[in-house]
């Protein structure tokens, strides 16, 4: 299918709104496929995966942007998050039983954050409760109450491919009667989109079929793909962070300590030397051991 594994964005030239397409297949699987997750959590990650890279597509900034949503539930957290190079990774923990669909009630009471990680700048976080059954109500209710901006969002998810299209308005300073027009047909016709399509069609002919009447701009589809930037470096890093006397016990009872990625399952495995360095604050020299 020609949108596997794409970004697309697209604009509407007389409407003042944006949209975006993505279809995930490989991409989807090697975030998914590291761990043993139930069917329903994975199409939770799927929508979750979707969901960013949509999101991150209507950022112009260096860096990440990551969904978190946290509950006492059975699903405790999901978790992804899409760089500025589409690159794409994800997790979930569970604590119970999966059953069903409901993100509201599999999460429990909690919350969803989406965090916005520049390279340069400060971190920004905006928080939605959790009071919808699906991932694309909370995000709309996200963008109506912290955005002020008219959103759509569809998301889907089986066991082979992920998929999402969103639809904004682009901030205007002039919301006269026509603005808000244009945005009421194009938010009307995009509710048409069934979730079949969604999964099934390639964009051009799902652009075709929804908005042929509209003036469509298609922009350069961008490619998508699993990546986990883990690194031993970053784990000594977060080692660094321990106290004194916790890298102590570390040494007294192990003598060793093995770190394990929750994104791709691999595993860094840091000495007794790298640990006395850390332990006295030498981190230059525990990170020279990497090269």
């Amino acid at each position: 299918m020609s949108s596997a594994d794409q970004i697309q964005r697209f604009i509407f030239d007389d409407a003042d709104v944006r949209g975006v397409l993505v279809g995930l297949d490989h991409s989807y699987h090697d975030c998914v496929d590291h761990h043993h997750y139930p069917q329903p959590i994975k199409q939770l990650l799927g929508q979750m995966l979707a969901a960013v890279s949509l999101l991150s597509s209507t950022l112009k900034f260096e860096g990440r942007l990551s969904l978190q949503a946290r509950g006492n539930g059975a699903i405790t957290l999901l978790m992804a998050e899409c760089t500025r190079q589409n690159h794409l990774r994800a997790i979930a923990q569970v604590a119970d039983t999966v059953d069903g669909e409901d993100l509201a009630k599999l999460l429990g009471k909690g919350q969803l954050a989406i965090t916005i990680e520049p390279e340069k700048g400060q971190r920004y976080q905006g928080l939605v409760p959790l009071e919808h059954p699906q991932l694309a109500q909370c995000l709309e209710q996200y963008f109506a109450q912290s955005e002020q901006l008219a959103t759509r969002i569809m998301l889907a998810a089986d066991e082979h491919r992920a998929s999402g299209m969103l639809l904004q308005a682009l901030p205007s300073n002039d919301q006269d009667e026509r603005y808000q027009e244009n945005w009421a047909r194009i938010d009307h016709l995009g509710s048409t989109l069934t979730l079949k399509e969604l999964k099934e069609l390639d964009n051009e002919t799902l652009l075709f079929r929804l908005f042929h009447e509209e003036q469509v701009r298609l922009y350069e589809a961008g490619d998508l793909a699993f990546q986990c930037d883990c690194s031993k470096e970053r784990c000594l890093r977060a080692l660094l962070t321990l106290g004194e006397d916790e890298l102590q016990q570390m040494l007294d009872e192990e003598g060793a300590v093995a770190i394990d990625c929750q994104f791709c399952n691999s595993r860094y495995h840091v000495d007794q030397v790298e640990l006395e360095q850390l332990r006295r604050g030498d981190a230059t020299a525990a990170s020279e051991q990497l090269h």
